[in-house]
């Protein structure tokens, strides 16, 4: 696959600005009517009965056997990304399909996993293959690609508390030849993790399981965070150079999430993200190789501050082994628990968001206690559902602009999810 033959990447404010336009014109402003908060957009799949504050609550159940259904589709845009999942529960056995493609890069990702559920523990299995290549404007046909499998035990202390075990090995292949030593390599770790909150949340799903294939939604499921809208997840991992492996590090990832509510609807979420490696060995010369080539850690491993789950609006590729970072997201609703019509579709519910966010990444602490190392970001976006037909569908917005980086400029992101 070449990644000349990619489509060109049309970023632009159109899309979800003509949706505003349309829905000033068709949909009153709230009068301050005090109404039950709906499920916020993407959290109404999946949704599990939280139990009374105090209550103990039984071990995480296998969900119940559903009719079949149609696959569930997300789309992620400027990144021209498409994430199909398609699945099936058996008595107590769980499977699931998922295949990611990048229409810009060409970049493809595919699941199988199977899951069993027991009353006392939870066991997966899952196999993947993940084929990533160079950032489109390079025009360059270099990739890096990982094979492997993992073996995953989850223990449910209580509804909003639980403990991961995983063990994984990947098999790491890539053409560019200053890769060498992640090239036809092999990185075997084991991952020890601990999660307070709901189990539905995706960011700290990534974290304590799965990172490659969980969703990426850059606004917060603000249902799914946990008691008195409180989270927190705790993952150490170590990769060892024996028993078949070939790199050597050990990985400490923390994340904390609060929701503060400000009044009946209006509410805002905090969320901090920390990670460092207490032990990462040379194999290079700092001197002669890029700092991301000097040390025994896959490059799928190193933490980044920009994407969709770390500073929305920061353009540059930062990677590094010292991280930190922080994001406030307010939700101000515009219409929650009515229809209004507009372009066709049956609006529900609309959140206006105003998100802001500030973070330092590098490969020494010196990184870290540095202000001026700091990149900030601002943002202002939208999160909606709406229906077609029998299909829900939730939309987020978001333009976003970083300060403090060697890239200033201002990010548009999107993305739809399809529900049936």
């Amino acid at each position: 696959m070449s990644v000349a033959n990619a489509v060109e990447r049309k970023g632009g404010l159109v899309p979800p600005f003509l949706l505003c336009a349309a829905l000033l014109v068709h949909a009153p402003m709230a009068r301050g009517q005090e109404q039950p908060a709906p499920a916020s957009p993407g959290e109404a799949d999946n949704e599990q009965q939280v139990p009374a504050e105090g209550a103990e609550a039984a071990p995480v159940e296998p969900p119940k056997k559903t009719p079949a259904r149609l696959p569930d589709l997300d789309f992620y845009f400027p990144e021209g990304e498409l994430d199909f999942r398609l699945n099936a529960m058996i008595k107590n056995a769980f499977y699931e399909g998922q295949f990611r493609y990048n229409f810009a890069k060409g970049d493809i990702d595919t699941f199988l996993r199977y899951r069993y559920y027991r009353r006392s523990a939870v066991y997966q299995i899952s196999v993947f293959d993940s084929l990533e290549f160079e950032a489109i404007e390079k025009l360059s046909n270099d990739f890096l690609r990982v094979r492997g499998g993992l073996f995953l035990v989850e223990w449910p202390h209580s509804f909003h508390s639980r403990t991961f075990l995983v063990t994984e090995v990947d098999r790491l292949t890539s053409n560019r030849e200053e890769f060498r030593f992640s090239t036809d390599r092999t990185n075997t770790f084991v991952r020890v993790s601990h999660q307070l909150g709901t189990p539905n949340d995706e960011r700290s799903n990534a974290i304590a399981g799965e990172p490659r294939a969980s969703l990426r939604p850059f606004f917060t499921a603000h249902q799914k965070i946990g008691p008195y809208g409180f989270g927190f997840t705790a993952a150490l991992t170590g990769g060892f150079d024996f028993l078949g492996g070939d790199f050597e590090y050990v990985k400490l990832e923390i994340e904390g999430l609060k929701r503060f509510n400000l009044s009946s609807n209006l509410f805002l979420i905090a969320r901090l993200h920390g990670g460092t490696f207490p032990h990462k060995r040379e194999i290079r010369s700092p001197l002669e190789f890029e700092p991301i080539e000097v040390y025994a850690i896959p490059r799928t491993e190193f933490f980044a501050l920009d994407g969709r789950d770390n500073l929305k609006g920061l353009q540059d590729p930062l990677r590094g082994t010292e991280e930190l970072h922080s994001t406030a997201e307010l939700f101000v609703p515009w219409f929650l628990g009515r229809s209004h019509r507009a372009l066709g579709v049956d609006w529900r519910d609309w959140y206006w968001v105003f998100y802001a966010g500030v973070g330092a990444i590098g490969f020494e602490h010196e990184a870290l206690s540095e202000l001026d190392a700091y990149i900030g970001d601002f943002g202002v976006g939208f999160e909606a559902a709406f229906t077609l037909d029998k299909y829900q569908f939730f939309l987020s917005a978001l333009v976003a602009h970083a300060f403090g980086s060697e890239e200033d400029g201002i990010e548009t992101i999107f993305s739809i999810k399809s529900r049936h």
